[in-house]
């Protein structure tokens, strides 16, 4: 059965439009998992990066749960504390990074694997742009803010604030 010109030029276009749709689509989907995502650096501490500086080759790794009384005493772990402790994050033998559950290594700059590992649907979210802060050209170069420059990775939940009046609007002043 032969099609009408205009049916076929329709069915052409509507073809071409779901191809172009889709191509747009992925270019505006982040990177595949694996892939290194553009963020500015950790928000470290002064004076603590590198950590190897103090955990060096004379320092071995202490794997004992504990309260830490002789450095790092600001921190005070509240990130699942019953199960979790510094090394199951940082890694014992290179502390100038992190490590996945797998045991393979990841710089600070990619904690966000890290990070969703457990929290697989922040992580997408923050993926597509719908949690944290991405800045960047919407159809384009994007970056991304690290889920450690909102949260303490040791302290991760926000602290309760108390709710304040909304803003006044401006005052329109006559021409």
């Amino acid at each position: 059965m032969a099609r009408s010109p205009v049916r076929l030029a329709f069915t052409v276009t509507v073809l071409v439009g779901v191809i172009l749709a889709a191509v747009h689509t992925s270019a505006q989907q982040p990177a595949t998992p694996g892939a290194r995502v553009e963020v500015p650096p950790p928000p470290f501490s002064d004076g603590i990066f590198p950590c190897s500086n103090c955990h060096n080759k004379t320092m071995p790794p202490n794997r004992t749960r504990r309260v830490l009384r002789d450095f790092h005493t600001d921190i005070d772990l509240k990130h699942d504390a019953e199960h979790r402790w510094c090394l199951d994050c940082h890694d014992a033998e290179n502390r100038d990074q992190l490590h996945l559950a797998s045991g393979e290594p990841v710089p600070f700059e990619e904690s966000y694997r890290l990070c969703g590992q457990c929290h697989g649907e922040k992580y997408r979210d923050w993926r597509a742009g719908v949690h944290g802060r991405r800045v960047g050209q919407w159809n384009g170069q994007k970056q991304y803010l690290l889920c450690v420059h909102c949260h303490s990775p040791h302290q991760p939940h926000f602290k309760a604030m108390a709710p304040v009046a909304a803003p006044r609007p401006p005052i329109r002043r006559q021409p």
